[in-house]
């Protein structure tokens, strides 16, 4: 009963079913020539909303105490037939003592002839009535186990994505930071301009990075500032040798990611790319929407031996992206990855959202 009656809504809907049930046995007696009309609603409306609370009680009790699963398929039948049939015989019991009151008034349209057909068949929709409430009881615990073991994956899934950022965020690689540092150090002495300019970069750097931790998706504009922090500092260390070519839509900017996704891929060319060439080269990010899709790509000469190296199993960003993609959009978002002639490119392709939950 508790299961069922959860809400008021619920109590309506559960009263309202056993109501049209009293009204429906009340029309068979009368079908039948059992009794008039009022007689007949007067007996079995009251006694099947008192069988609505009794039953319903009793069923509820009894399926939180044998569960499925939990007992013997045996021995769970064997109890609820037990238990459906002494509710039939007490609901008897308390129809006959209604009628009885009934009769007491002395007026011809209260009470009825109790005969031995009418007490068999109060009995047996007893019974009957019983078994359904029950089983309706089985299926709202179920419903209701399954509604909390989804709730405790979505509890879990956030914990990991939580966990996967926190993961990220001290993943950035510890070089960055100790030759950020480094190159601060060295530019005290030489360039004071250039080495507080760094030192506000990194720390606008970190503060953002701490700032994603809360959310789950941030949009691409505020990714795309985190990672214009991330390369300013990496220009005051290698000068002219990097090299910026943005390419954004205005269009994509407004589009959610999930934080810090696109910054280990610019990171990657800027350790796997820039820093293996003397020459230096040209970072190209570009992003843009095509109706419900997001496009991602970051461009970046290499090294071909560097390259080969990577394509071999040193591409762990790439694959932390792809896991994050897997999380945050299942089959609906990809990310591949290239080598042609002297440039590596990575593109990701995922759900162009402006809101939490869309897609």
């Amino acid at each position: 009963m508790q299961g069922l009656t959860i809400n008021r809504r619920g109590s309506q809907i559960y009263l309202l079913v056993w109501l049209l049930l009293g009204i429906a046995l009340g029309s068979v007696m009368v079908l039948a020539q059992v009794a008039p009309l009022a007689n007949a609603m007067l007996f079995a409306v009251p006694m099947h909303l008192l069988y609505a609370y009794a039953a319903g009680y009793s069923a509820h009790y009894l399926c939180r105490a044998y569960p499925l699963g939990g007992r013997s398929a045996g021995a769970i039948v064997l109890v609820l037939l037990v238990a459906a049939l002494v509710s039939g015989l007490l609901w008897l019991v308390a129809g006959q003592l209604w009628n009885s009151a009934c009769l007491a008034l002395g007026v011809h349209w209260a009470g009825l002839a109790l005969g031995p057909h009418l007490s068999s068949l109060v009995v047996g929709l007893g019974v009957l009535l019983y078994g359904l409430a029950a089983a309706l009881h089985y299926l709202v615990i179920e419903f209701v186990r399954a509604k909390q073991a989804e709730q405790r994956e979505l509890e879990s899934l956030l914990m990991a994505q939580e966990a996967e950022l926190r993961m990220l965020r001290t993943q950035i690689d510890p070089h960055f930071l100790f030759n950020s540092l480094n190159s601060i150090s060295a530019l005290t002495s030489q360039d004071a301009k250039a080495a507080r300019r760094m030192t506000l970069e990194l720390a606008s750097f970190f503060r953002q990075s701490l700032g994603m931790e809360a959310h789950k998706k941030v949009t691409l504009a505020e990714e795309l500032k985190l990672i214009r922090h991330f390369l300013a500092i990496e220009q005051v260390r290698f000068g002219e040798r990097l090299q910026i070519d943005e390419q954004v839509e205005a269009t994509a900017l407004d589009c959610l990611v999930p934080p810090m996704l696109i910054q280990p891929l610019v990171e990657n060319a800027v350790k796997h790319g820039i820093c293996n060439l003397p020459e230096g080269g040209v970072i190209r990010l570009t992003a843009r929407r095509a109706g419900s899709v997001l496009q991602i790509r970051v461009d970046n000469p290499v090294d071909p031996d560097a390259a080969a190296l990577r394509s071999e199993g040193h591409g762990i960003g790439l694959s932390n992206v792809r896991q994050r993609l897997a999380g945050a959009y299942k089959h609906e978002a990809s990310i591949h990855w290239v080598q042609q002639a002297l440039c590596f490119s990575v593109e990701l392709m995922l759900p162009a959202q402006t809101e939490e939950g869309e897609l």
